[in-house]
């Protein structure tokens, strides 16, 4: 990051691409402000692929796969292609630093990402800036954007329900900005005693990993909990699948049979 990103992100300036909402948009219910906090103290750390978030970018490559094949699957598209995405509005929810938004930016989507941490979304507008990406950033929530009746093609919902106040109410903000014929993809923690193991006491306690208090294991959602709650707000679920490390090589796969701490969900409308 440059002298003058530096200087923007100290002052809270805004980049012509952080098309940030004001603060009361970002207060809806279901937003929960310790864990706001929480994540705002980590703002400035999104990028460094050794730091707080170096789990999410071990990560990423088979969130990325998963969504790019999904999708394009979906949308009748060649996942191959240069640009699978070119065309589809694809909103981010809980976009954090951008750490989905910008591959997705380069595969074609045309990107809006969301947060109610208002600095991660200074960071992330900065880093879009300095890569040549033009991402349309907002300090907002789904509540806001489902009030303003905006509607994507792709919805996205990556590790965000296992931190929100109402889970319920989430969903169906979130399924009230898919339009019909589109698709959200979900990613999240189960609970059961094995994420507990696993995604508190190794990550954060033995492994350090995660700062501890990254996360309540008694927020972790079940998958049959989450399907309820995207049947109830009008969405057909069509998957789940899980995600699992394997820690002798440090790398992240997909197993369908193995749900037990973190899977990815797919949901139609």
């Amino acid at each position: 990051m440059n002298y003058r990103a530096q200087e923007r992100l100290a002052t809270g300036q805004e980049t012509t691409n952080a098309m940030a909402t004001s603060n009361d948009s970002a207060q809806a219910s279901t937003v929960d402000a310790a864990e706001v906090a929480k994540f705002a103290a980590l703002a400035e750390t999104w990028w460094d692929s050794e730091g707080p978030f170096r789990p999410l970018h071990q990560l990423n490559p088979v969130r990325l796969r998963y969504i790019r094949d999904t999708v394009a699957a979906h949308f009748d598209r060649d996942p191959l292609a240069a640009k699978p995405l070119e065309g589809l509005r694809l909103l981010d929810i809980g976009c954090g630093g951008g750490l989905l938004a910008e591959p997705l930016t380069r595969l074609g989507a045309v990107v809006t990402g969301i947060d109610a941490t208002e600095r991660n979304i200074g960071v992330a507008a900065l880093h879009a800036e300095e890569s040549g990406l033009a991402i349309d950033y907002r300090h907002t929530t789904a509540e806001a954007l489902h009030a303003e009746s905006e509607q994507f093609d792709v919805v996205l919902n990556m590790e965000v329900v296992e931190h929100v106040a109402d889970v319920d109410a989430f969903l169906a903000a979130s399924s009230g900005v898919v339009r019909e014929g589109g698709i959200m993809i979900l990613a999240t923690l189960n609970r059961t005693l094995k994420s507990y193991a696993f995604a508190i006491v190794g990550a954060e306690y033995v492994l350090r990993w995660l700062p501890r208090g990254t996360h309540d294991w008694r927020r972790f959602v079940r998958p049959s909990e989450l399907a309820a709650g995207l049947r109830t707000a009008g969405m057909n679920v069509e998957e789940f699948t899980g995600m699992v490390f394997n820690p002798l090589t440090g790398r992240w796969s997909l197993n369908p049979r193995d749900l037990d701490v973190n899977y990815i969900a797919t949901a139609t409308k």
